[in-house]
């Protein structure tokens, strides 16, 4: 008895260090930061503009199915950024297209993907990606039209206006954000330890130049309580959720899933499904454990459910469902959860099926 419990904590703390050491410094805090200058320097306007419940669904849905192309490298980079778009007046469609589409199609995701596995599942994870998401977000807005109803009528709201922001010229904000990417993009990338941390570095002192030279003293301070709000509402959650994940695993290797996934039936599909709702596999991660841990390259997880794998892990999981239940509470995270375990099974059997 004393044996399990201590090689059940054992694999949960193993799983949780590998997650803080492997994301935390390179993915989550630029994540904090990015989405906390979202919530303390995106112009309310900015965002209504494209993500509002009243901005055209083309532009607004369109938008936010691929931005995750640039934004999202690791799928719980995606949790705080959806909390500050949310926050800061979005529809909850476009929301959840963020959410949904963001930690799939980063293109180092899609890249790895249709390297690893086959350039027909990277071209399939795209896709799919893109058009699920832009469909689980308008089944959303249909569903909970109270949300953006409740958007519309705050919108004349609490619209702070900074001090400076008349004397500061327009493409600091721009450039602001692109220096903080910059950094998440890079601290994440496979370049030299040495060169990461001197191109790291460089950019950090240009952010810090113009925090000092083109932001109050204010918005400096806005900042950090936006970052240190997102901070303390997911950073726990996550780091519970992924302990208690680690020890499940102790019973429940992935192994034993192996002879339930290898055929492009719905059922197998849907099982994969239902896996990637509680697995945590960071974007990139999900390549090797499906390709080699769950048996892809060696013939035993087939096509469909690898798909739907690579659909449902990186969108849903235990700690992520944990968080997103505390951001917007739990009937949109379990409406949301269903459509996203319904629509990759779909997808996972007609890619399976199709022959290509």
């Amino acid at each position: 008895m004393m044996d399990i419990l201590i090689g059940t904590l054992m694999t949960g703390w193993t799983t949780l260090y590998s997650y803080l050491s492997e994301h935390v410094v390179t993915c989550l805090i630029p994540a904090f930061f990015i989405a906390g200058a979202i919530a303390a320097f995106v112009k309310k306007d900015a965002i209504l503009k494209f993500f509002s419940p009243d901005a055209k669904k083309s532009v607004s849905f369109g938008i936010a199915s691929i931005s995750g192309t640039v934004l999202a490298v690791c799928s719980c980079t995606i949790l705080p950024m959806f909390a500050g778009i949310l926050k800061k007046g979005s529809g909850i469609g476009p929301a959840i297209t963020f959410l949904y589409a963001g930690p799939a199609i980063n293109i180092l995701a899609i890249v790895y993907s249709a390297k690893v596995l086959g350039l027909d599942i990277g071209i399939a994870r795209a896709v799919s990606a893109i058009l699920l998401s832009i469909v689980i977000g308008l089944i959303m807005t249909i569903i909970f039209k109270e949300h953006d109803d409740e958007v519309r009528a705050n919108t004349k709201k609490n619209i702070r206006v900074s001090s400076s922001s008349e004397e500061r010229p327009k493409w600091i904000i721009p450039a602001f954000f692109i220096f903080l990417i910059a950094i998440l993009l890079v601290a994440t990338s496979q370049l030299d330890l040495f060169i990461r941390l001197l191109i790291v570095y460089f950019l950090s002192m240009t952010v810090a130049f113009l925090l000092i030279y083109y932001f109050s003293r204010d918005e400096v301070t806005e900042w950090g309580y936006e970052i240190w709000d997102l901070t303390k509402k997911i950073f726990p959650i996550l780091v519970i959720g992924t302990f208690v994940l680690g020890m499940l695993s102790y019973f429940i290797p992935p192994e034993t899933f192996k002879p339930y996934i290898g055929d492009n039936s719905i059922l197998s599909n849907f099982i994969a499904a239902i896996i990637g709702a509680i697995l945590y596999m960071p974007t990139l991660l999900e390549v090797p454990v499906i390709g080699t841990t769950l048996g892809y390259l060696s013939g035993n997880m087939a096509k469909g459910p690898t798909l739907c794998l690579l659909l449902t892990g990186p969108s849903i999981s235990l700690p992520s469902l944990m968080v997103l239940t505390r951001v917007m509470g739990a009937k949109k995270t379990g409406v949301y959860a269903v459509l996203v375990v319904i629509f990759s099974t779909f997808a996972g059997f007609v890619f399976g099926n199709s022959g290509l």
